[in-house]
């Protein structure tokens, strides 16, 4: 049965840290994520090259000289747990059979590391969504489904401690949204069908964390949502405050993983994580300034602030000056860590939280909204409805109202002509009415029927 949230799992805005949540998360190897200490969370990925029959052999002495090169600078810098975060390339999920061998390579290594340094270790095993590869998507059946859930079910078999994914329903409508600024598809496409595929595949992926020992359904990440719109803003091809907006109306969404079973810690590339942290109380895992190798973003300091694990997105195997570029990764993320980490032994976590913030949040409307008393604000008011659509509209709405009066009051830098483009949403979010039905209804004459499949998100 669906859990529902009503009410946010914070009663006090100094208790909304990072580091700690009211249901932390304990792994097999003891490591409690959300109690009290931030964990590094790295991730990598292979330079570029074919996956094949004949170079899998090469990808998996990479993947093994990664996972043993990371954990040892590791060791070496004392750090109290590493979460490892494993991507799969859409070839590992396509022939499960790549992706499978890749992640016992990492969990063997792991068990070594434990071994040889006594090093606390767990692993997050995230499949690629590759569902959107059928034209229109085939989101419920088919090969590609298929193939995704072997994966993860033998990941789970294999000691995977967590479970997440950056899925994709949604996306072929939200894509021509993003590069177009039109709020009220982007709404259809995260609050209807996103939210629909949501409640589909996290059934099923609760249900499959469940076949292994100790592993936890974690969370998923509108990556393909929100942080595209976060990229394009950056490019200068879409406003800001349009970006600012599609980020917290993803928040709904990620909110149903958790609706069904999932219990944290959230994805990294999930900005929206501190409205799911506030909303259930679970654990998330952030990235920022430390994911620069990965991708570049105006939120590099305020998204740690409550963030139980912190993590470098992603980076390739590559050689830097000083050694190979994960190691670099990791060695970075420790140090992040342990500031937050001493400040909290040293009874500054809040003032350290609050420096995080205001390094921030007046330079950009993308930084404001991630501000804890922002998200407390919009988190209280979604939890006063149950139905996912409305929770998106609202979403949206809110947004709006929040970033005029921060611009009004001079408390975020803004460009000339974002309050027009928040005049404009909230004339189009005010067409849009409370019922998905009647909102598909309405909009259908404006959507490319040709690029979704109406019985694939049950419409």
């Amino acid at each position: 049965m669906a859990k529902k949230f009503n009410q946010l799992a914070y009663r006090n805005l100094d208790d909304f840290v990072y580091g700690s949540s009211p249901k932390p998360v304990t792994t097999k190897s003891g490591m409690v994520i959300g109690g009290g200490t931030v964990y590094p969370e790295i991730n990598f990925t292979l330079p570029g090259m074919d996956i094949n029959d004949s170079t899998i052999k090469k990808a998996a002495t990479i993947y093994s000289n990664i996972i043993d090169g990371v954990l040892k600078r590791a060791a070496e810098l004392y750090t109290p747990g590493v979460l490892v975060e494993y991507e799969t390339l859409p070839d590992f999920t396509e022939h499960p059979k790549y992706g499978i061998e890749i992640n016992r390579i990492l969990i063997n290594s792991m068990k070594e590391a434990a071994e040889k340094y006594g090093l606390k270790t767990a692993i997050r095993t995230t499949p690629n969504d590759l569902r959107e590869m059928n034209r229109p998507p085939v989101m419920r059946s088919g090969k590609y489904w298929d193939t995704m859930l072997e994966l993860f079910e033998q990941s789970v078999k294999d000691g995977s401690d967590f479970i997440s994914i950056e899925s994709t329903g949604g996306k072929e409508i939200n894509d021509s949204a993003l590069v177009k600024a039109d709020i009220r598809k982007a709404i259809f496409a995260l609050g209807v069908l996103g939210c629909r595929d949501m409640e589909f595949l996290w059934k099923n992926l609760v249900d499959i964390a469940g076949l292994g020992k100790d592993c936890y359904a974690a969370g998923d990440s509108a990556c393909g949502f929100a942080n595209t719109a976060m990229v394009l803003a950056e490019k200068g091809f879409i406003p800001h405050v349009f970006a600012a907006v599609i980020r917290v109306i993803a928040v709904p969404r990620a909110l149903v993983a958790f609706e069904q079973g999932a219990v944290g810690p959230s994805k990294d590339c999930a900005y929206e994580g501190p409205f799911i942290k506030a909303i259930t109380g679970c654990p998330i895992s952030m990235e920022g300034k430390s994911a620069a190798g990965a991708h570049l973003s105006p939120i590099g300091n305020i998204a740690a602030a409550v963030a139980d694990t912190w993590s470098n997105e992603s980076i390739q195997q590559v050689k830097l000056l000083s050694e190979m570029a994960p190691i670099v990764g990791m060695e970075q993320l420790i140090y992040d860590c342990r500031l937050m980490n001493a400040a909290t032994e040293n009874g500054q976590q809040l003032i350290f939280r609050d420096l995080l913030v205001k390094s921030d949040a007046a330079l950009d409307v993308q930084a404001y909204v991630l501000k804890p008393d922002v998200v407390f604000r919009i988190s209280a008011e979604l939890v006063k409805t149950q139905d996912n659509f409305l929770r998106t509209k609202m979403a949206a709405q809110l947004t709006v109202a929040e970033l005029k009066k921060a611009i009004n009051e001079g408390k975020v830098k803004s460009d000339k002509r974002d309050m027009k483009w928040l005049d404009k949403m909230q004339k189009q979010i005010d067409t849009i009415p409370d019922d998905a039905i009647e909102f598909y209804n309405q909009i259908k004459s404006e959507l490319d029927m040709d690029k979704f499949i109406p019985s694939e998100y049950g419409l």
